[in-house]
């Protein structure tokens, strides 16, 4: 008599193999994806306020009551009306610029973050202005008040006559 041990190898056939691999991968791709586009958003803001001239937000243009000229912003106060109470704040996504009326003197500060550069997603609150792209928080005079940003946004030149706001860059 033979002593013998049998041994049997199987395979998944090629086909599904090929599918189980796919889906593990598609599924830890997946999962990893939707953590990383959840992990750096702030919800403080969810609703922000669509860019539009009378809004928060705004691009300098024809109307817009915003007119830029080499290093100098010029904004209406007249047609810029957001502006004209406490607490009111905007935008220039072009001149990437923060405006904001803080105790009813203004400030303007740069609106590129200064973690990873982003420059047009910013909300305003309690006189703090938060970066949504990664949750930074900076104070009305554009110092940091929690990161992931080390360093402050700088800050212009600001001064009113009549009803033009003039920045200086």
């Amino acid at each position: 008599m033979e002593n013998s041990t049998e041994i049997i190898i199987g395979r998944l056939p090629k086909s599904r193999r090929e599918f189980l691999e796919k889906a593990g991968i598609g599924l830890v791709c997946g999962s990893l994806g939707v953590a990383f586009f959840t992990s750096c958003t702030n919800s403080e803001d969810e609703n922000p306020a669509p860019k539009t001239p009378g809004g928060n937000t705004g691009n300098a243009g024809a109307g817009a009551g915003i007119s830029l000229s080499g290093n100098t912003i010029t904004i209406d106060l007249t047609i810029q009306t957001g502006l004209a109470a406490a607490g009111g704040w905007l935008l220039i996504v072009n001149a990437r610029t923060l405006v904001a009326n803080v105790g009813g003197s203004y400030r303007a500060l740069s609106s590129t973050c200064t973690h990873q550069g982003c420059f047009d997603s910013w909300t305003y609150a309690g006189e703090r202005y938060t970066c949504n792209c990664h949750g930074s928080t900076f104070d009305s005079q554009g110092n940091v008040v929690s990161g992931p940003a080390t360093a402050s946004l700088d800050q212009y030149a600001v001064s009113v006559s009549g009803t033009t706001l003039t920045i200086t860059r």
